[in-house]
């Protein structure tokens, strides 16, 4: 039987996900100037909208820390499923609610599936990947943030038409639609073959590498015995060393991935690109710009289209390139977006307004703010934003991987929580010197992924431990070296019949040559 799915449609299907986070991005961003939020919810400004767009960063704080337990005891599947069920609970709260205490609820309430989904989805995207192309499955998580992004902004332009308070319920009903299809849809995909080894599934570990690596679910294929080996190798490794606790994450060889893994995730929402995209329209109107909810619209675009090359090859540029260079550009337009705001603006007398520095009757100037935003979100878009979702569990240990991911993921929804609370407050007292503060800590972040981050492209997850115990200096880590992988090795010998002998069960190579190749109604099982 000819096989139907693969690891590019599997994973652009979890990246569903991807499209939930990105509802939640501009689930505010689109709303907060029309005056049927204002009006109804009573003008929110400062601190008091910081708390209403933070409260899903809160929630997903907490559901960040709750993925490991899931994960490891429901499967990283069903655990994803218990979050779409989340989601669509807080969005019903959302559509429905008659006060801000309401609709912050709401918003916690979807924050926890936030959490918890963009713990796992890379997680289980890193362990159903081959190495080679590890890093463009996960990335695909973000290319689905875009989407996400723009079809929300799109839904609330078309809404803000409407003189009702459908112009922000309708929105936040409709992010229930891609929760709904992706709790389907899970049914009917397999769990991850590292989950699967770490409960002694074996037999069935065989089958979905083999699903997953061979066109006709060949058990016997060469590359599948040897990832099959491998991964057995390194679960019997973790056992023996009895180490899965969370004191093992504070130990010495796991202290500094914790710490990468976390800066990475934290430093991502200290390059400015929450203020863009959460408060863009905030920019444009002290910018100047009129018709501020269409001229939105295309750094969405731009957003979604910048995610494509680094798809494409972030496997060939590396993580630390792209980390490096995305920090650079995004700093240096930062400074360009505070420069120009500061020279060509002044103080503005109105009081009611979510900004207190504006350009007046200068286009020019307006429209390099403009342009700054749009490049700043097009470099993030290129670097931090696929590479802080493909770093930190590629780099983890099975036995530990969710509970440092969750670490990981909560430090990514702390900060953009705290970023979301005081950034309305802090650009209504300092205004354009919030964009220089971006840009210095854009710099800063340059020189700490020259120092401190080591490369991790083309090599297996069980090989991780070999870059950060007995690795080559980090500053050697843009030089392009070409090794061969133990896996690839491993697969020569079993093909040339020296070192491993064939692994197959007898009973479960009799059960699929009985059945056929494919064993994914086994595989997806699962309930």
């Amino acid at each position: 039987m000819v096989r139907i799915l693969n690891i590019y449609t599997i994973s652009a299907f979890v990246a569903l996900a991807g499209v939930i986070y990105g509802f939640d991005v501009s689930s505010m961003s689109g709303v907060i100037g029309t005056s049927e939020y204002k009006s109804y919810f009573g003008n929110p400004l400062g601190t008091r909208q910081g708390a209403i767009t933070g409260a899903i960063a809160a929630g997903s704080f907490v559901g960040a820390l709750s993925s490991s337990f899931l994960g490891d005891w429901l499967s990283r599947k069903v655990a994803i499923q218990v979050g779409t069920v989340l989601w669509c609970i807080g969005a019903g709260v959302q559509a429905s609610s008659n006060s801000v205490g309401m609709l912050i609820a709401g918003r916690i309430i979807s924050g926890l599936c936030i959490g918890v989904t963009s713990s796992l989805v890379p997680i289980y995207q890193s362990e159903i990947a081959p190495r080679k192309i590890r890093g463009r499955v996960v990335s695909l998580l973000h290319f689905a943030i875009s989407w996400g992004i723009l079809i929300q902004y799109l839904i609330e332009y078309g809404c803000s038409f409407l003189n009702s308070q459908a112009v922000f319920r309708l929105p936040w009903a409709i992010q229930a639609v891609p929760a709904i299809f992706l709790f389907i849809g899970l049914f009917f995909l397999p769990r991850s073959p590292r989950w699967l080894a770490s409960k002694d599934k074996w037999d069935e570990v065989l089958r979905v590498l083999a699903y997953l690596r061979t066109p006709n679910s060949d058990i016997n294929d060469p590359l599948v015995l040897a990832e099959y080996k491998e991964i057995e190798e390194q679960i019997r490794l973790e056992r023996e060393s009895d180490a899965n606790s969370y004191r093992e994450l504070f130990r010495k060889k796991m202290r500094r991935r914790l710490f990468l893994g976390m800066a990475v995730q934290g430093l991502s929402q200290l390059t400015g690109i929450n203020v863009v995209l959460y408060f863009i329209v905030y920019i444009l109107q002290s910018a100047g710009t009129s018709n501020t909810l269409l001229v939105s619209s295309i750094l969405y675009i731009i957003f979604i289209v910048a995610t494509i090359p680094t798809i494409l090859w972030t496997d060939k540029w590396g993580r630390r390139t792209s980390l490096l260079v995305g920090s650079i550009v995004i700093a240096f337009w930062m400074f360009v977006m505070g420069g120009v705001l500061g020279r060509f603006g002044q103080p503005t007398q109105a009081k009611d307004l979510p900004y207190t520095w504006v350009i007046i009757g200068n286009l020019p100037a307006t429209r390099a703010v403009q342009a700054s935003a749009y490049l700043a979100s097009a470099a993030f878009a290129m670097s931090w934003g696929p590479i802080e979702w493909v770093y930190p569990p590629e780099i983890i240990p099975m036995r530990i991987r969710t509970k440092a991911v969750s670490f990981s993921t909560a430090t990514n929804w702390a900060t953009s929580f705290t970023v979301s609370l005081v950034m309305p407050l802090l650009y209504r007292v300092i205004a354009w010197r919030l964009f220089m503060i971006y840009g210095a800590i854009n710099v800063a972040s340059s020189f700490f992924v020259l120092f401190f981050i080591p490369e991790t492209k083309q090599r297996t997850l069980e090989e991780m431990d070999e870059i950060f115990e007995h690795g080559e200096p980090i500053w050697r880590s843009f030089r392009g070296i070409h090794y061969t992988a133990r896996i690839d090795q491993l697969a020569r010998e079993i093909e040339q019949g020296k070192g491993i002998h064939r692994i197959v069960h007898v009973e479960l190579r009799d059960d699929i040559e009985r059945n056929g190749h494919n064993g994914f109604g086994s595989v997806s099982s699962e309930s």
